[in-house]
């Protein structure tokens, strides 16, 4: 049997469920979550090779205006990852124009069922229907809303468009995933798989445990201070039983240091001790995380530092 892939891009505006939904279709956690919005900041590939089928899927950073270069960055990543790809799957509603026409076959839209029918659900269906291409509605967190909510959804949506398929699904629960991996069978392509078989992502170890570091963060510290923060690799050795990290956390005020680190040091120590829990888990290893706190004024503003940190262009 010859091989095939299936390149999808996961698109949509910030704290939707896209990174849920691409640990659900993986098995595996590759991209991390948090219930605070734009935690996603780069964009992520997730590989699931199922025998001579092979999807490699990107998770992007949600869609929104942007008020600093780095969310300039984040929106040139979202928007790049449309080209060269098999499907986009929106998650929710998308505000930002995307010209995937010439590289697209069809569009699924992943919709949230509490939001209901919003005019950004409706620009995304008319203009995929422009484009002559054939959507697909995913409505996602159905484990949170009302059976009748979601009835009279349905019905609204259907009545307007003349969608390919409408699918029920909860990324969270991981219910209805298979149904998705359905909908995708008509867009694979003959094709020799891309990567091995037995990767799960593209992301350098470096990476993967600098977003770990920034996950914890996200769900512990304040809204606002980590949206500020950014997380620095400076050394990282694999001493075979014991992987050495050496991590420095940037942010751009002073007391939001004060803030990261608590007490007597105690904020700092969780958010290692967290982060160092998952990394072990991921690697498989011991590991020794050694984290500081450092200010950089208003660095997500400027462009060296930005780039320094690790967003910039490919």
């Amino acid at each position: 049997m010859a091989e095939k892939t299936c390149f999808v891009s996961i698109m949509g505006k910030p704290n939707v469920g896209k990174s849920t939904l691409l640990n659900a279709l993986l098995g595996e956690k590759v991209a991390i979550v948090s219930r605070k919005p734009q935690t996603t900041r780069n964009r992520i590939t997730g590989i699931l090779t199922k025998g001579e089928t092979q999807y490699v899927f990107t998770d992007t950073p949600g869609l929104h205006k942007p008020k600093t270069l780095l969310g300039e960055y984040m929106m040139k990543s979202a928007e790049a990852a449309a080209g060269g790809t098999d499907v986009i799957l929106f998650v929710v509603e998308c505000d930002v124009p995307l010209n995937a026409s010439e590289t697209v076959d069809t569009v699924i839209l992943l919709v949230d069922s509490s939001e209901g029918p919003m005019p950004q659900t409706r620009f995304v269906l008319n203009k995929s229907l422009q484009e002559g291409l054939n959507p697909i509605l995913f409505i996602n967190k159905i484990d949170k809303i009302n059976k009748g909510l979601l009835a009279k959804y349905l019905s609204e949506l259907s009545g307007e468009y003349d969608f390919r398929a409408v699918i029920p699904i909860s990324a969270l629960e991981k219910d209805g995933l298979d149904i998705i991996f359905d909908e995708l069978e008509p867009f694979l392509i003959e094709s020799p798989h891309f990567f091995p078989d037995d990767m799960l992502t593209d992301q350098p170890e470096r990476q993967l445990i600098a977003e770990i570091i920034r996950e914890k963060m996200l769900r512990l510290l304040d809204d606002e201070i980590p949206h500020g923060t950014a997380v620095v690799i400076e050394e990282f050795k694999d001493e075979k039983t014991l992987l050495s990290v050496r991590a420095e956390i940037f942010c751009e005020r002073e007391s939001h240091k004060r803030i990261i680190i608590g007490k007597n040091g105690e904020m700092l120590k969780k958010i290692g001790s967290y982060a160092r829990e998952d990394a072990e888990a991921l690697f498989g290893t011991k590991v020794f995380l050694d984290l500081w706190v450092k200010v950089k004024d208003n660095w997500r503003d400027r462009p060296t530092l930005v780039a320094n940190f690790g967003y910039k262009d490919e």
